[in-house]
């Protein structure tokens, strides 16, 4: 159990245990990434042009992983945020590359809260049967959350609408076949639809920390573009990628902090393995506790948002703050417990370090996320 924030004067709990169906999802998903995603696998995809597997991509596909978040009437699984956690712990446990958390996760909530059928119905089908990669542009230069007001305009002109701006960190751009960007037009901010290969567009891939997770800036031109719907479906469609990030980092925290302990049983220095050693030992309980709390925030809050808790976006907040945190900090003293090797490039401790660091910056630092929990609060009361 979790115990969430006040309401009322009283305090809820929401079960973080597993159902017998979640528990044999885990296992099932446990056991693909383990077979497709080891290291050798995961650094052959990171530097592939692609910068993903398309053969585990269908097999994604085929099981049904790609439509997990969407509703049966477009060809999805309808499942929740709890089973989409689960995915996604296995998923951050073997540093999975590809384009999940952007074309399977953001794009379906942003398309599902723009309440927009037409656009629903042409693309969710797509995606669950793994024909289309998709991408959502809202961040620019300064900030990794979407702007009150965009920079990226967006004007009317005799055939539709055209888009000039630049969009930076942008998650799988390179690979996308088309790109949700916010941009701000006449009538408000908005969601409009671009084609990879419009006129005007361009987009560079970045080279940043994390090879396992593709960002780019996408810059437009007097870009066509069609109108979506308006922009106030972002800040949800983010709330619930959150919740897949918070698992994704819990479950590569957990995993950093089983190599660690796994390291320390099997290295021996002077005649006796170095877990032995009060300073060590101390080290991968504080890793393995902190990880372990981490999955349980990340479990919490996504059967939070299934259940429509009252607190759920305030327990989101400090979800994705402290599961931001943990990995990072338990990623890090991985490579500590492993001294040496550990910070080479041959071992993949530093991995899960870059990945850590990357998840801590896309959809807000930590800070951002704990200011936001301030400012719930200060609403409720």
């Amino acid at each position: 159990m979790f115990r969430s924030g006040p309401r009322d004067g009283k305090l809820s709990l929401v079960s973080t245990a597993l159902s017998d169906e979640q528990s044999d999802l885990r296992q099932t998903v446990g056991d693909l990434l383990t077979k497709r995603c080891p290291e050798p696998a995961v650094r052959r995809a990171m530097d592939s042009d692609l910068g993903y597997d398309p053969s585990l991509w269908d097999e994604f596909a085929e099981m049904g992983l790609l439509g997990l978040c969407i509703p049966e009437e477009y060809g999805g699984a309808g499942a929740g945020a709890a089973e989409l956690a689960v995915v996604a712990e296995q998923m951050g446990r073997t540093l999975m590359c590809g384009p999940y958390l952007s074309t399977a996760v953001l794009t379906p909530h942003l398309l599902l809260a723009l309440d927009n059928p037409t656009e629903c119905a042409e693309v969710l089908p797509t995606i669950a049967r793994g024909e289309m990669l998709t991408a959502v542009a809202f961040a620019e230069s300064g900030s990794a959350r979407p702007p009150e007001q965009p920079s990226t305009i967006a004007e009317q002109t005799g055939g539709g609408w055209a888009i000039t701006g630049e969009k930076a960190y942008v998650l799988d751009a390179a690979a996308a076949q088309r790109i949700y960007i916010q941009a701000e037009s006449p009538s408000g901010t908005s969601v409009f639809a671009v084609q990879s290969g419009a006129p005007g567009l361009a987009v560079s891939p970045l080279t940043s920390v994390d090879a396992t997770r593709r960002q780019a800036t996408v810059t437009l031109r007097d870009t066509p573009a069609r109108l979506v719907g308006p922009a106030t479906a972002l800040p949800t469609a983010l709330d619930h990628a959150g919740i897949a990030l918070a698992a994704e980092q819990a479950g590569g925290a957990l995993h950093a902090a089983q190599m660690a302990a796994d390291y320390a049983r099997t290295r021996y220095q002077f005649g006796r393995a170095i877990g032995s050693f009060q300073a060590i030992k101390h080290m991968c309980v504080d890793m393995l506790l902190e990880a372990q709390s981490a999955l349980s925030a990340a479990r919490h809050v996504a059967a939070a948002f299934d259940a429509g808790d009252v607190d759920r976006y305030a327990d989101l907040a400090l979800a994705q703050a402290y599961c931001s945190d943990v990995f990072v900090s338990v990623a890090a003293a991985n490579i500590q417990a492993h001294g040496g090797i550990g910070f080479t490039w041959e071992h993949p401790a530093h991995l899960y370090l870059r990945r850590a660091r990357t998840d801590a910056q896309i959809f807000g630092d930590p800070a951002w996320h704990r200011e936001r929990y301030v400012r719930i609060r200060e609403e409720i009361s």
